[in-house]
């Protein structure tokens, strides 16, 4: 009976895959920064959200306008945000660059990096996610 579950299981995730691509393919080429978050954050969770918007927002203001770049906040404690994290797998503060060409969706995940500069080396945090952003946009 587990062995039944747990391939309908598999199965079920797999074709909810599937489908999300599949109802992605009409959407413009571009690339996504999401920061996810809780409630409740630490002083490098804000350092994390402040920097990333310092950099979209001076680095990248003509690609955002264009449509090119997309910066998303999303709060996880609420149940539009809590759907989109379950999709990242995310259970804590995070932050994707994500690429989306011809329908297909490739992400990055900058959590680690943005978690060991964002707060006590902010240049490095800033450079570092600049880069991801050039490299995805190309």
């Amino acid at each position: 009976m587990l062995i039944i579950i747990f391939i309908t299981g598999l199965l079920s995730c797999a074709e909810g895959s599937h489908n999300s691509s599949d109802s992605h393919k009409a959407v413009k080429d571009h690339t996504e920064v999401v920061y996810f978050h809780g409630k409740q954050r630490c002083a490098t969770c804000m350092a994390i959200e402040e920097n990333t918007q310092e950099v979209v927002n001076t680095l990248f203001s003509n690609e955002v306008k264009n449509g090119e770049l997309v910066f998303r906040i999303v709060d996880i404690s609420t149940a539009e945000g809590e759907a989109l994290a379950d999709k990242y797998e995310v259970t804590w503060s995070s932050l994707f660059v994500n690429k989306w060409k011809d329908g297909n969706e490739s992400s990055s995940d900058m959590t680690k990096f943005g978690f060991g500069n964002a707060r006590n080396n902010p240049d490095k945090f800033k450079q570092g996610l600049a880069d991801k952003i050039r490299q995805s946009l190309e």
